[in-house]
């Protein structure tokens, strides 16, 4: 049985991914820092849930060496973790802004490192990255998440052109808008403004499926609301 790898569980996007994922038969390994909260997921999909803390390069070798243990292949591996610090410049914590961007970009670099030497040899697999609009262009008040999110697109751009040519798709999606999560629900007046997780899961299930004579390293999704 294949594995699916999901890093950064929580209840929203990367559960419905999950949910999807195990429906078509495949190996779950969830990993996340905190994994109290994954219990109800992991039994409803069967999942195998490892605690990682994604910018640590020890814990996500001691992540990848569990998955080899389960002892099948690793076509696909989703990177979901961020960390967003909000404040004026001049009043921003730099061990906060740090940690914000080895969440969100330096992490990504580690799984995908991982993720890739064990898919270059069989020349096929899938690495996905979550993004945000913060990737594309930054906001005031919100510097270290826009930081991460810019480095964690340059990452995917950069090995999607290194290792599509060898085999291994590489897909980054760029959420524009809020998602859809428990307890956030939009007003009566505004059906269908916020992102729903069902359907951003659908899109990485797309990209999983899209054969490699047209690969997208990059899609954006956001409510039909949202402005560009």
């Amino acid at each position: 049985m294949s594995i699916a790898l999901i890093v950064g569980v929580g209840d929203g996007l990367s559960a419905s991914l999950a949910r999807k994922l195990a429906a078509r038969g495949f190996k779950l390994v969830l990993a996340a820092r905190n994994v109290d909260k994954l219990g109800e997921l992991a039994k409803e999909t069967n999942a195998h849930i490892v605690a990682c803390d994604a910018a640590d390069p020890g814990a996500v070798t001691r992540l990848f060496g569990e998955v080899d243990g389960l002892g099948d292949d690793l076509p696909v591996a989703v990177y979901n973790p961020s960390a967003r610090v909000r404040g004026p410049l001049t009043e921003l914590d730099p061990a906060d802004v740090r940690r914000a961007i080895e969440v969100s970009a330096f992490g990504a670099f580690l799984v995908a490192q991982q993720a890739a030497r064990r898919m270059l040899p069989k020349k096929a697999g899938t690495i996905l990255f979550t993004g945000a609009s913060a990737g594309v262009k930054g906001f005031a008040n919100s510097a270290p998440f826009a930081m991460g999110k810019f480095a964690l697109r340059g990452l995917a751009q950069s090995i999607a052109r290194e290792l599509h040519p060898q085999g291994v798709h590489v897909g980054h999606v760029v959420i524009d808008g809020v998602i859809r999560n428990p307890g956030r629900t939009e007003p009566p007046d505004a059906p269908d403004s916020m992102l729903d997780p069902e359907a951003i899961a659908d899109s990485y299930l797309a990209l999983i499926d899209q054969h490699r004579s047209a690969w997208s390293w990059e899609i954006e999704l956001r409510p039909f609301v949202e402005r560009f």
